[in-house]
């Protein structure tokens, strides 16, 4: 099992002082986390898409491009790309580019979001969303198998053979599918050969183990070969000294940033009772000191069939710099060879 950081690139108030950190601050620092990671022998660092205001990560592929330039053996990729609010052509050659610079280090995620703002954004109609993403995939994956594409569609112009440059340095460019808790999202994901990355933010983790067989089981269907059907997940956690410090550490940024989606989506408060439930043995957070992280991410992969890598979500508006390089060492350091040496 391979471990790594995603970041949304959260806009930060530095818990102590109580300053704002500005956003050139803010890439500066998240810089200096890539390469940490970098350093301490994590496999991969991933970028998400957002467009609001609480978060820096507008346009992934620049800061790819600015962390492979930093880095010399981390994988690096987006944490997911919103291929239903993008171009399918622009998307292919932004990370087709990012592969040659970092040679041969990236990997797509897309996915639909969880967030709409993209949509209205770039004047896409939220009644497409499924049909956006279908029809853009499709057409991701035939830009992938060959340089000049013919391809016709209901949301963009057709190609007509036209060329797509540059190619990337590994053939094919590997591209997940991120998902959440559709089953049809699992069995297209599964039909379509294409590994699955597996965003688990609520709940228990093992209820995805029946999707995640469903994934499987279509991918066996469609005649695809076991090791082409690989599975991540894109999880919250934070590891720190103890495990009351790491939960003490990252909440009052959850409580911020779970408050405001819960007051827009008309959900009740957060609690810290819930906090704590989730990041429990069985709940979605992997939270804690690197026994007790190492020994849930072991755990989990095995009620869930095997996973190939797990990606921990480690940033929040209110988490310091220097606690979150301390959590990206501990997690290369410590965490990463106790799941080695569990899952040998």
């Amino acid at each position: 099992m391979h471990l790594g950081v995603d970041s949304f690139v959260a806009a930060v108030t530095d818990p102590v002082s109580g300053r704002q950190i500005g956003p050139e601050e803010r890439m500066s620092d998240l810089l200096e986390e890539i390469a940490l990671a970098d350093e301490v022998g994590l496999y991969s660092f991933g970028i998400g898409e957002h467009h609001r205001s609480e978060y820096y990560d507008s346009a992934p592929p620049v800061i790819l491009a600015a962390a492979a330039a930093r880095t010399s053996r981390i994988r690096l990729g987006s944490a997911v790309t919103v291929l239903s609010a993008a171009d399918p052509v622009r998307v292919f050659q932004q990370f087709a580019t990012l592969d040659l610079i970092s040679q041969g280090r990236i990997d797509l995620v897309v996915g639909r979001g969880s967030f709409t703002e993209a949509f209205p954004l770039f004047g896409l109609s939220l009644g497409d969303y499924d049909e956006l993403f279908t029809e853009k995939l499709d057409l991701l994956l035939r830009i992938r198998e060959s340089e000049s594409v013919t391809w016709s569609g209901k949301h963009r112009p057709p190609l007509t053979g036209q060329g797509v440059y540059p190619r990337p340095l590994q053939d094919p460019l590997p591209i997940w599918v991120g998902v959440g808790g559709t089953p049809e999202s699992f069995a297209r994901a599964g039909l379509l050969g294409l590994p699955l990355m597996v965003a688990i933010i609520g709940g228990e983790p093992r209820q995805f183990a029946p999707l995640i067989d469903l994934y499987r089981r279509a991918g066996a269907h469609a005649g695809h070969a076991p090791e082409k059907l690989q599975v991540g997940l894109h999880v919250f956690g934070f590891v720190a000294e103890s495990t009351q410090a790491a939960a003490d550490t990252i909440y009052p940024g959850w409580h911020e940033m779970f408050t405001k989606v819960s007051r827009e989506r008309g959900f009740a408060a957060p609690t810290r009772t819930q906090f704590d439930a989730t990041s429990g043995p069985d709940g979605a957070f992997f939270m804690g000191d690197p026994e007790t992280v190492a020994e849930k991410l072991v755990r989990i992969s095995g009620q869930l069939g095997g996973v190939d890598r797990v990606a921990l979500q480690m940033t929040n508006p209110r988490l310091a710099h220097a606690d979150l390089l301390r959590g990206i060492e501990l997690l290369g350091t410590e965490v990463a060879p106790r799941v080695a040496v569990a899952t040998d």
